[in-house]
This record gives C-alpha cells, structure tokens and sequence, in this order.
C-alpha cells in the first residue's frame, strides 16, 4: 500500500472512530461534560487547520507569481485566464441553477418545523453577514496591505497582489530572475513542509467528527435527513455532469486524475476545510502531468471564483427558507430567483478561506430579498453535513477545471509528472 493511500485509509478510520467515540460520549455522558468536552477535542482539528493554514498565503503567492513568471507574457496569462474563467462562470452558472430546480421539486423548506431554530448561531452569523455590502465587497476583493491579506489568509486579496507583482516581475525581465528563483524555492519549501503536515490529518479528522456527533447526536440526522438527502442528490448530479465533461475532455486520464485527488477529497470531506487540501491538491495535480505554471496560476484562482458545491448549497438553502417561511414573492417568482442567482455569483467570490463563509452569503442575500435571516437558524444545527460534501465537490471542481486548462493549453503530460518535492529547482 502506498503512503498516499495509507494517509486515506487512516483518514477514513478516524473518521469513523470519531463518529463511534462522538456518539457514545453524546448517550453517556452528562450535558455539562458534553459542553466541555466538544471544543476541547475539536483543538485537534483546529491546530491541523492552522498549520494548513500558516502555509497558505506564502504557496499562493509563490506558486501564483512563479506561474506568471514561467507563463512568459500577458498575452499568454490573459490567455489561460480566460480559459480558466470560462470554465469557473459555466460551472457556477450549473450549480446555481441546478441547486434551484432541484430545491423547487423537492421542496424540502415545506411544512418544517419553524420551531428548531438556532437562535444564538444566528446572531454570531448576523455579526459577519452584517459585514457584506457593495463598499465591503470591494473592500475584500482589493488589499489595502498585501501583509493584511496574508495575515488574514484573504485568498482573494492575495490573488489580485500575485497577479499584479508576477505581471511587473515579467515585464522586468533579467533583473526578476533572482526573485523567481527565490519564490520557486519557497513554493518548494512549503509544498515540502505539507508532507509533514498532513500526517497530522487523521487527528483533526478524529477531532472535527467528535465534536459534532458528542453535541449534536446522530439524531439530528434523522430530524433533517430529508433536506441533506435532497442536497446530496444535487450534488451526486452535479458530480455526474462534472465528470462527463472530465471525460470528454480528459478521456482515459480521468479515472487517474479521481485517483490523484482521493486523498485531497477524503480530507475536505472530513474537515468541511478548502484550504486544508490546496497544497496538496498542487502537489498531486503536479504528479497527474499538468504543468506546473498551469497549475500555480489556475488553483488559487479557483479557489476564489469555482466552488461548485458552495454555489449550490447557496441557492439551495436561501430556498429552503423562503420555502420554510413560505415567502411566496421568492418561492414563485421565476425572475427574483434568477436575480438572486446572479446576486450569489458576485458576493460568494473570495470566501474559500472564511468560516462557514456559504452561510454568511446566504445571510446577507437573504437580507437583501426580504427573506427572514433567522431562518438560517433551521439549518446551523446540520450545516457541518453539508458542508462535508460541498467541500469535497470544491475540491473535485478545481481538479477537473486545472487538468482541462492544461489540456487545452497543451501543458498536459502523460508521464506521471514529478512534485516540487521529488526533484531540484528547475526553471524553464
């Protein structure tokens, strides 16, 4: 069995030993101690997370500027970039609408028992949803200090910078090769250092599934087993439509690519966290054959403008409200539902790296539709199982979007392409 395959194998244990352990401490154990005891095992998955996440601003901007760099001109990175936006609008645009016709047949908002909102969740998502508007959108799309955006691990941000200092390392020309060169050895640094890392995965795993299951109990499940069951048949659509297109384009290679990525994708699922696989994600899109420039440039751009999953989710549940309050102007209004898809398609950019950022978006879009925002209470409880299989579908979409970038670009090798950490610093 190889490492790869063995950190999976690991990751599904502890996931399953979680929901074991979760559940037993959820049935025996006294309300007091359950309240203590969940934030203090879910430590194991926030120090794996903020180890994931120390790494994550200096590989952006690394692999990013590098991938400028080794692009060659703005001819060629408009290029790319295009082709890479071409594909993250026509997904988005699927799993808005998908989301929407699916939620309209299943209706899962219907007759739902108004009564099991959460009342003190709603009030810390307010305080975030609060934050959205049209200056506050602007304002998270252009840093005021690149520092800033990389202390607060804005994604976003960070792309903008990257996309403006790679473009002028460029233009420069001889006098920026030192500086390339020192950023390729960082982005070879820290893709050495998520080796180490995420050894550390099937503890935050363990951690992340114990918590929820001790506080929430299996039963909660059961309660909304109807509205997660419906967003998962979205999503295993979604995954279909995805991968056709993957195999129309990919061919033979596909089944390779899904199993590059199984690792990344068993680490979403299992910590709900984007930014927990990007690095490791580079470093297995790297091993499938896509170039590395394609690879440096598409990625972080995905991450802010291709997640699939969360776009579903987004219309998903801003219906499932408007349904549960029976918000008819939304519910039956064909044009209010494409004017509020459009509205998800510009404020849901940039939020990869923000915590339970999907429902921050619903919030403030429900707001602006007049759908009652304490109705996001109804779904707080099981966000966390929804936001399993959102990720994952992130995850999946980038990958397939990445590898399509570079078959089209020609940049695609059959060859298993050596990573960042199997080789020397070479340079084009």
């Amino acid at each position: 069995m190889t490492k790869n395959n063995r950190l999976t194998l690991y990751i599904m244990l502890s996931m399953v030993l979680g929901i074991i352990v979760g559940y037993f401490i959820n049935k025996n154990a006294t309300p007091e101690f359950i309240k203590d005891f969940g934030p203090k095992i879910k430590l194991l998955t926030v120090i794996f997370l903020r180890l994931v996440q120390m790494i994550i601003a200096p590989l952006v901007f690394a692999t990013l500027v590098v991938g400028i760099a080794k692009l060659g001109d703005l001819k060629t990175v408009g290029r790319v970039g295009g082709k890479a936006m071409l594909w993250f609008v026509s997904a988005s645009l699927i799993s808005l609408f998908l989301g929407l016709i699916l939620v309209t047949i299943t209706k899962p908002g219907v007759g739902v028992n108004l009564g099991n909102t959460d009342a003190e969740g709603v009030k810390d998502l307010m305080n975030k949803g609060s934050e959205f508007s049209l200056a506050k959108f602007v304002e998270h799309v252009f840093p005021r200090s690149v520092f800033e955006a990389m202390a607060t691990n804005e994604v976003l941000q960070l792309v903008v910078f990257s996309i403006f200092f790679g473009v002028a390392l460029t233009h420069i020309g001889k006098k920026g090769e030192p500086v390339i060169k020192a950023l390729d050895a960082v982005a070879h640094i820290m893709l050495k250092m998520v080796g180490y890392i995420m050894n550390l995965a099937p503890l935050g795993v363990f951690g992340a599934m114990c918590a929820v299951i001790a506080s929430k109990g299996l039963g909660i499940l059961k309660t909304y087993a109807y509205y997660i069951g419906s967003f998962y048949v979205g999503l295993f659509i979604l995954w279909l439509i995805l991968l056709l297109v993957g195999y129309i384009i990919l061919r033979k290679r596909l089944p390779v690519l899904l199993k590059r990525i199984s690792n990344p994708m068993a680490i979403a699922f299992s910590t709900a966290s984007s930014e927990a696989v990007l690095p490791k994600l580079i470093e297995e899109m790297e091993r499938f054959g896509c170039k590395d420039k394609i690879v440096s440039f598409v990625l972080p751009l995905g991450y802010s403008f291709n997640l699939d999953g969360s776009m579903m989710y987004m219309t998903f549940a801003s219906m499932f409200i408007a349904q549960a309050y029976n918000v008819t102007y939304v519910t039956q209004d064909v044009g209010m539902q494409i004017t509020m898809l459009l509205v998800f398609m510009l404020t849901s950019k940039g939020i990869a790296g923000v915590p339970r950022a999907s429902l921050v978006v619903v919030l403030a879009t429900c707001g602006m539709f007049k759908i009652p925002p304490e109705g996001i209470g109804l779904i707080l409880a099981i966000d966390v199982f929804c936001d399993m299989g959102r990720t994952m579908t992130n995850v999946l979409g980038n990958a397939l979007a990445t590898a399509a970038v570079s078959k089209w670009e020609g940049a695609l090798e059959h060859a298993p392409h050596h990573t960042h950490t199997e080789h020397p610093i070479e340079h084009n």
